[in-house]
């Protein structure tokens, strides 16, 4: 009997790290067939090459068409921080104005919040682009960047709205007492209490803008503006050869910034979901 109970714990671990590298086995592969050369990377099966080569992290780097892959990173590193910015103080003031503030047709502007979390990006996709295209926005950052500054991501403002309900109300009434107004309860007492609810909205934000390829391929047409997602599918090409190796290499460096960023914020990442989940 004590053996049994001994091994457990071992049958377990050893449960846990299969299903782990049976997810993580597409990564693996990819970082592996980013050192191999093209005509290995659809015909070995086992992850790691047998002769490692760096050329194709040279060639990726180098970019397609004379622009440097450098060039998308830094489109997408622009698109993605002014998106942070924008949805961490538009989602938070929107949040702040729906748990604490009062003010007339509040439940159905609620309700209306909470019915675009079923509402499909496809169905407003025409008549966004209609709307940008007469502003004259079609290819630049615009189309990607300022709805993020207008509260239109409801899930971020509800995940939010979770979090300030359960600070205590006394905060709110003390401040009243020394003066406070409600943009300064927001700016000093809300935000730095809600701060694991923002680094959580604040890291979505990134990997969905970061990640996004929809969006940009609509709105995007110059490839000097091209992101990450547009430049990695100029390595593809239907018509001709497609350079596999530097596309993998350079899918590999594009994962860097997103496994940083959670790896750096991921114990506010998981008191933000799980605070944001307990307290109504």
């Amino acid at each position: 009997m004590d053996s049994m109970t001994g091994r457990l714990p071992l049958l377990k671990h050893t449960l846990i790290i299969a299903i782990a590298f049976v997810m993580l086995y597409p990564v693996l592969w990819m970082v592996g067939s980013s050192f191999k050369p093209a005509n290995q990377i659809f015909t070995e099966i086992w992850i790691w090459p047998k002769a490692w080569n760096t050329s194709n992290y040279t060639t990726g780097w180098n970019g397609v068409a004379g622009n440097s892959f450098s060039t998308f990173l830094n489109n997408s590193l622009i698109v993605s921080i002014l998106a942070v910015i924008g949805n961490v103080f538009s989602c938070s003031m929107a949040a702040y104005a729906f748990a604490r503030l009062n003010f007339r047709f509040k439940a159905i502007c609620f309700a209306l919040m909470l019915m675009t979390i079923m509402l499909p990006h496809h169905v407003t996709l025409i008549p966004q682009y209609i709307l940008f295209n007469k502003l004259g926005w079609v290819n630049t950052f615009f189309p990607l960047v300022t709805p993020k500054w207008l509260a239109t991501d409801a899930f971020f403002i509800f995940l939010t709205i979770q979090f300030i309900r359960g600070l205590p109300r006394e905060l709110d009434e003390a401040a009243t007492i020394d003066g406070c107004g409600p943009i300064q309860i927001y700016g000093r007492i809300i935000m730095p209490l809600a701060l694991p609810a923002l680094i959580t909205t604040a890291i979505f934000t990134f990997l969905w803008t970061w990640d996004d390829f929809f969006s940009q391929l609509i709105y995007l047409s110059d490839v000097t503006k091209y992101t990450v997602p547009l430049g990695l599918r100029m390595f593809l090409d239907s018509s001709s050869q497609s350079d596999w190796g530097p596309m993998f290499a350079m899918s590999v460096l594009s994962l860097f910034p997103c496994f940083i960023i959670f790896i750096l914020c991921q114990k506010y990442f998981v008191e933000g979901i799980a605070t944001s989940g307990i307290k109504g």
